[in-house]
């Protein structure tokens, strides 16, 4: 099968390459997925850095967090799929592989396609979903009457946290570039803040949640919007967060989302009732995996970059 894989860490442009790999063998509870599209995410440029990983690799690692496609195979203990089912899965970030024409699964992570949806269109919905899904029910019990900040609302989580923040009966504010704010008061932000033209930390105050999808200063200056024993919750890690959550008398915590078949299939119910819709920026063949890798690390994007996989 094609698939992408690096066989050393470094820049994507020099490592990642797209070849000839085995498929994936299929265990007892596996489910074999004919990739037809996979999501690309920032973790995926990491992995190909070295960041996500203690030592070198001991052999070829294909790349791919997020996919849909069609069953081809299931395993022996596999009882909720079958050959021909339409799915999508967050994978393994240990095992990886979405980045081909073959992909392998633990059933457990894997739900139905929301038919609504191309398989595009869904693959680009399992990491940022259950990312903002987590971040909102898990850590950060938003509901009715929560007033919650996310930053970068037209982004790959910030663009799914801002409708199921909606969904959840919150009170939503978000920061964007100018050119996509109407896009996220359309994605049901009650709020949008230009953040080239407006200080946020300055224009807002006593928030309940803020949900930090950038870092850096950005991260640092959201504790002064949270009012007393408010909550931030970053998928950026956060420096001397103790010394942070006794200075603001808040609660602070980084996360990374974990893989959730049947969170997944949630998400999909509320797609299909149309309080979901995944934002779709661009996508790339398979064969040109390095280009679409280069534009999420670029950045700025509106959106989830796809790469499309043939039949």
């Amino acid at each position: 099968m094609k698939a992408a894989v690096i066989n050393q860490y470094g820049q994507v442009g020099d490592v990642v390459t797209v070849t000839e790999a085995p498929t994936p063998a299929v265990g007892p509870r596996d489910v074999l997925i004919e990739a037809r599209a996979a999501g690309v995410n920032p973790v995926d440029y990491l992995i190909v850095k070295g960041f996500m990983s203690p030592g070198e690799l001991a052999q070829s690692f294909v790349l791919g967090n997020e996919v849909a496609g069609v069953v081809a195979a299931v395993g022996a203990e596999v009882t909720d799929f079958a050959l021909g089912d339409e799915v999508f899965a967050r994978v393994d970030p240990r095992v990886g592989g979405a980045f081909a024409e073959y992909v392998a699964v633990d059933q457990s992570l894997v739900a139905p396609k929301p038919k609504a949806l191309s398989f595009t269109e869904a693959a680009s919905l399992p990491l940022v979903g259950l990312t903002a899904w987590q971040a909102l029910t898990e850590q950060a019990k938003v509901g009715p009457g929560t007033k919650i900040l996310v930053h970068g609302g037209a982004g790959g989580v910030g663009s799914v946290a801002v409708q199921l923040a909606k969904h959840l009966g919150a009170e939503v504010v978000a920061t964007a570039s100018a050119d996509s704010v109407e896009l996220v008061r359309n994605l049901g932000a009650d709020q949008v803040v230009d953040y080239r033209t407006e200080q946020f930390d300055e224009v807002l105050s006593d928030l309940d949640v803020v949900l930090d999808t950038v870092g850096g200063q950005t991260q640092d200056r959201s504790f002064r919007v949270l009012k007393p024993g408010g909550t931030l919750v970053s998928i950026v890690p956060i420096a001397d967060v103790e010394a942070k959550k006794a200075e603001w008398n808040v609660e602070a915590r980084a996360f990374m989302m974990r893989p959730h078949g049947e969170q997944l299939a949630r998400l999909a119910d509320l797609v299909a009732s149309d309080e979901l819709q995944p934002l779709l920026e661009t996508t790339f063949p398979l064969a040109e995996t390095t280009k679409a890798l280069q534009k999420v690390e670029r950045g700025g994007a509106r959106g989830k970059t796809v790469i499309t996989i043939p039949v």
